[in-house]
């Protein structure tokens, strides 16, 4: 099993942007020597008390020159607000800065709907957009990356700033059946989203597999390449772990009652007062279709879910996303989880 990780960039109490971009780099170092595949930082607007990943373009360089070979990318670029040429240039500009480490990650999203009106050039458009314009405009921004698009096509003479053997990959991001079916149909790797929409997540593979066609012009892998994201937990016990769950189910408690402007939760011990209990341990057997938004326990346990999870969606990756609230916690959770993967430190 290979395991990766998303970075959110959560600001510490008494910190700022700079803090928790510095954190973030250090769990970058942190991955990179236990062996991690890849850290990818995650585009959220108007969650700046407490999430400083608004940037994804921005923050990959830093992390990929404060590194040595693991790959960095976006988890992910929301393409419903930006121009597909744009995407490209910038993503092509990081792969010339970091030749062979750059993870394209393309999804959508709407959210409060100021920033989503702020984001847009054009404002008559508040959503994210239908499947069809979204398939278009992922596969848009494939063509400009591995020149796909026609001769005759006026966008065929437009070129990129380019490394000189390398390309980013694209990776296609969701949490439905209809996100995979689109990786599928253009031929690009899929990941899907466990920590938002756990239900459909074996569905969702299948669907990937039963779609997937290779790109016409290069821009994917020959089989289907999928992988799942996954909010996880690992302690040196499944009732530790269970404990410092507590951040993260607090988080979407508030997301659930429309209160997440409330401040940012700060401690494990403030999360278990909102919730108002502690957190059970997570169920060690797992059922297609009825996995749990968020897991947790200690390595053994973790090994067990991760398998389950990993042989139900025939995968062999898993992204690894936490929201504790100690740093700490979760440059230990990441050691923890090395281990119960048989990671090969580097």
């Amino acid at each position: 099993m290979d395991l990766s990780i998303v970075d959110l960039a959560p600001i510490p109490e008494g910190g700022s942007a700079t803090e928790a971009f510095e954190n973030t780099v250090e769990r970058a170092r942190n991955a990179e020597e236990l062996g991690y595949s890849r850290v990818w930082v995650a585009e959220h607007h108007d969650f700046t008390d407490s999430l400083a990943s608004t940037t994804p373009e921005a923050l990959i360089p830093h992390i990929a020159a404060k590194t040595s070979d693991i790959r960095v990318g976006s988890g992910t670029v929301l393409l419903n607000h930006y121009s597909p040429y744009k995407v490209a240039e910038s993503f092509s500009v990081l792969d010339a800065l970091a030749p062979g480490r750059i993870d394209l990650g393309l999804g959508r999203a709407t959210g409060n709907p100021v920033s989503d009106r702020a984001l847009q050039t054009d404002r008559s458009q508040h959503r994210a957009g239908s499947n069809d314009d979204h398939r278009e405009k992922i596969n848009e921004v494939a063509a400009h990356l591995y020149d796909g698009f026609p001769d005759d096509h006026s966008f065929s003479q437009l070129e990129l700033a380019r490394a000189r053997e390398t390309i980013p990959d694209i990776w296609v991001l969701g949490s439905s059946p209809s996100s995979a079916a689109i990786a599928g149909q253009l031929g690009l790797r899929y990941c899907f989203a466990a920590f938002i929409r756990p239900g459909p997540a074996v569905r969702a593979l299948e669907a990937y597999r039963e779609n997937f066609q290779p790109s016409s012009f290069g821009a994917g892998p020959d089989e289907p390449h999928g992988m799942i994201a996954a909010n996880v937990t690992c302690a040196e016990t499944d009732e530790e772990a269970a404990r410092l769950r507590a951040t993260t189910e607090a988080t979407h408690q508030r997301l659930r009652q429309g209160t997440i402007d409330r401040p940012p939760i700060r401690s494990t011990e403030a999360a278990i007062d909102e919730l108002g209990y502690v957190p059970d341990p997570t169920p060690t057997s797992l059922e297609p279709g009825q996995w749990p938004r968020q897991i947790s326990g200690s390595p053994a346990t973790m090994r067990e879910l991760l398998d389950q999870m990993t042989d139900q969606t025939g995968v062999e990756e898993v992204v690894i996303q936490q929201q504790l609230a100690d740093p700490d916690d979760v440059l230990r959770s990441h050691e923890l989880l090395a281990d119960a993967a048989d990671l090969s430190p580097r």
